[in-house]
């Protein structure tokens, strides 16, 4: 059976300000854009067991930042090990490449010509005064720019970064990721 990638992206409840081990940073939301049905949805925290099957049966989970952020503050609430889970961090993939980290907001202006709707202070605002539907947004539009951003890579196998010289074009090769499964399959929360 074909397995399709899942871009992943959360908003947690504190900041690194508050507390310096990710597992207390606490989840209020997580947004995913699942290509296997073409949809995005996003979860409050008491939903989030309803996203592990999903992650669980993708080719790839696919984010920015995602292997030293988003997987570590959801490993307190998967019952498994998050890094078991096939993934691709397209940060990871820009710093090995151009030798140092970029911002996504950064990458997405020199690619696409659009901006994200804001940052990720303005999320915990969201928050700590309940505008549910303001963080929902906010998840789910930071998870389709990145979206558009894979795909943009994957069609091209080229995105861009501005520098004091102008716009720099970093090659990249991620269709792999969005064509091929990875290895190993992954099954870890349990069926009830």
């Amino acid at each position: 059976m074909k397995k399709f990638p899942v871009i992943l992206d959360l908003e947690t409840k504190y900041t690194f300000r508050d507390y310096d081990d990710p597992k207390k940073l606490g989840i209020s939301v997580v947004g995913i854009y699942d290509y296997k049905n073409n949809q995005g949805k996003v979860y409050l925290e008491t939903e989030i067991p309803q996203l592990f099957p999903i992650l669980e049966d993708s080719s790839y989970i696919i984010g920015f930042n995602v292997k030293s952020f988003d997987l570590p503050v959801l490993q307190y609430y998967y019952p498994g090990k998050v890094h078991n889970l096939p993934i691709f961090d397209i940060l990871e993939d820009i710093r090995e490449k151009v030798g140092k980290r970029l911002a996504l907001n950064d990458i997405i202006m020199a690619t696409l010509n659009k901006k994200k709707s804001g940052h990720g202070l303005m999320a915990i605002d969201y928050y700590k005064e309940k505008r549910w539907e303001e963080l929902k947004k906010y998840c789910l539009d930071d998870v389709l720019l990145t979206k558009e951003l894979f795909d943009f890579g994957v069609e091209k196998n080229e995105i861009y970064y501005l520098d004091e010289r102008g716009r720099v074009t970093v090659k990249v090769d991620w269709k792999k990721y969005l064509e091929e499964s990875a290895k190993k399959d992954t099954h870890l929360t349990l069926p009830f």
